[in-house]
């Protein structure tokens, strides 16, 4: 498989499986493009593995073999007939992406393979970070940033902010395959009974328990958003436009009513477009607040 190859099936899994990532990685040129679509690729190969696979075991050996993959991409000698690793391996020559923030995916996807349901905000924050918030590491060297470490913890920010947006709109879809994010110990202080959830009721107690997580992501988009023009170049305007459509999700929720039980939050083509010049607008006041 060459590299334009290996590119090209990653960009077609990248606009299969997420308009939201896809759209922003559009807003790159050149080879800052081909790199942000291909860690969306690999990580999804991992996400994946986990969640096709027909029984736990079957998942633990197909994340094992993902990760073996990875690691040959990293030591420059990857399986020529394997998309992700042959785009991984172009990536990392260009770009210096950290092997732990693969490694931090991996644990968080490893943690799928148990019945998740989640007792405090700090699990699931860990999760959060596992799961989505490094891919804002694996990004900041391909759009090259200032900063330094305070750049780089806006960027973790920001992932966690699309994490705890994907928790909130998928509680529904996470409940039929028996996992539940939203932490015990909130469910316990709003009164919100795992029950009520699968039989699709939106419960006072349940719609101020989303409130509350709601309220925290915009926050982690506000620290998120402040690290968006420290990025160089038009990188700014696709990482911008991909906040922007996570933020748009959190928003079509409130306008449901709430009720992602029944129910799935997403925007229309021509929701996300306009997106585009609220985008520079936000890069060019240097942030939102």
């Amino acid at each position: 498989m060459t590299v334009d190859q290996a590119i090209a099936a990653c960009t077609d899994a990248t606009r299969e499986h997420s308009s939201s990532f896809y759209l922003g990685s559009r807003i790159f040129r050149g080879e800052q493009r081909s790199a942000v679509t291909l860690v969306y690729a690999v990580c999804r190969a991992g996400d994946d593995a986990v969640d096709e696979a027909p029984t736990a075991e079957a998942a633990r050996e197909r994340l094992a073999a993902w990760w073996g993959g990875v690691e040959r991409a990293y030591a420059g000698s990857p399986d020529p007939d394997e998309a992700v690793e042959v785009g991984l391996a172009w990536l990392l020559e260009r770009y210096p992406v950290p092997l732990e923030a693969f490694d931090e995916l991996r644990l968080g996807l490893l943690s799928d393979l148990e019945p998740a349901d989640v007792a405090t905000m700090d699990e699931l924050m860990v999760y959060c970070r596992r799961v989505a918030g490094v891919v804002g590491w694996m990004v900041a060297p391909i759009c090259g940033y200032r900063g330094g470490e305070e750049t780089l913890a806006m960027a973790l920010a920001l992932g966690n902010a699309m994490q705890l947006t994907n928790v909130l709109r998928d509680v529904g879809e996470d409940l039929r395959m028996g996992r539940c994010y939203l932490p015990a110990d909130l469910r316990a202080k709003y009164g919100v009974d795992l029950d009520d959830l699968r039989a699709g009721r939106v419960t006072p107690g349940y719609v101020a328990l989303l409130e509350e997580l709601g309220d925290l992501a915009q926050a982690l988009y506000r620290e998120g958003w402040r690290g968006i023009p420290r990025l160089q170049g038009v990188a700014s305007l696709g990482v911008a436009v991909a906040a922007l459509n996570y933020e748009g999700i959190l928003r079509k929720l409130r306008q449901n009513g709430h009720d992602n039980l029944n129910r799935r939050a997403y925007l229309r083509p021509v929701e996300r477009v306009a997106l585009i010049p609220r985008a520079l607008v936000g890069v060019v006041a240097g942030g939102r607040s």
